[in-house]
């Protein structure tokens, strides 16, 4: 499939039940807590993609300026949300996307979120587009599992959705990929410009006298949750570590290593 018709096509991407259960109870309540709210959004790479289109729509005249979810729902009523999370309600089945264990998908999704918004800090990128562009940087993957389900199962078997390999595996076999995607639609919703930027050439940050220092950091934490994805030891994460966007970047592998950190031993 050509990516113009891929971005044509209508998704419902799936949220996390438990998320969605919650937030609805909260938003039910007489005073809703905001901050509560706030935070599970954040967990949610769905949610937090249809909050931020509904907030960067052109209904509310700030196309192109929402980057996180506390400043969209400062700007929303939180009846928009109550009907935001209904909706997702009607699409919370963790079989939803053929091919991807969805809970895995998630929990990986927040682990580069945080390691993303740590790694900004570091630069002084804009931490709270750094989390938003580390949480749904890979929607792109699901978007590519709906719509080909039997092209992606092909891929799947020789080199997994969250293998470090695998941005290079769709390049080779389809022209682009989940990163190239995800972009595509983060520009049709009207998303902030830099974020777009961000979730473009986050495959290689860069490539092509490119210079995105905020794709930089979401390619360095993906980076970092993939090689905990694949149990890697330290050698093995040596050997991966992307050296040139560290050095452009002015972080080592130690220092990408420190935020946030996982409990590798566990994973070794």
């Amino acid at each position: 499939m050509k990516i113009s018709a891929l971005l044509e096509q209508q998704f419902n991407l799936p949220s996390i039940p438990k998320v969605v259960a919650l937030l609805l109870m909260e938003l039910g309540r007489t005073e809703v807590d905001l901050r509560k709210v706030t935070q599970l959004i954040s967990t949610d790479p769905a949610l937090t993609t249809l909050l931020l289109q509904l907030a960067n729509s052109s209904f509310f005249n700030l196309s192109g300026k929402i980057s996180s979810v506390s400043e969209a729902l400062a700007l929303l009523d939180l009846a928009y949300v109550k009907t935001m999370a209904q909706t997702a309600a009607s699409v919370t089945s963790p079989k939803a996307v053929p091919g991807i264990h969805l809970q895995r998908f998630w929990e990986y999704s927040l682990n580069v979120a945080k390691v993303s918004r740590s790694l900004a800090g570091l630069v002084r990128q804009n931490q709270q587009a750094a989390f938003t562009c580390g949480l749904i940087h890979a929607i792109g993957e699901l978007a590519m599992h709906l719509a080909m389900p039997e092209e992606m199962a092909l891929l799947d078997k020789d080199t997994p959705p969250l293998d470090m390999r695998r941005a290079k595996a769709e390049r080779r076999e389809l022209g682009y990929c989940y990163a190239t995607v995800g972009a595509g639609f983060a520009r049709m919703w009207h998303f902030p410009q830099p974020m777009v930027d961000a979730l473009e050439h986050q495959f290689a940050p860069f490539e092509n006298n490119v210079y995105e220092p905020l794709a930089g950091v979401i390619h360095l934490a993906a980076w970092r949750a993939r090689a905990k994805e694949a149990s890697m030891d330290e050698r093995a994460m040596a050997v991966t570590f992307p050296d040139a966007v560290g050095v452009a970047m002015d972080l080592d592998i130690d220092a990408v290593l420190q935020q946030d950190p996982f409990d590798w031993a566990a994973h070794t």
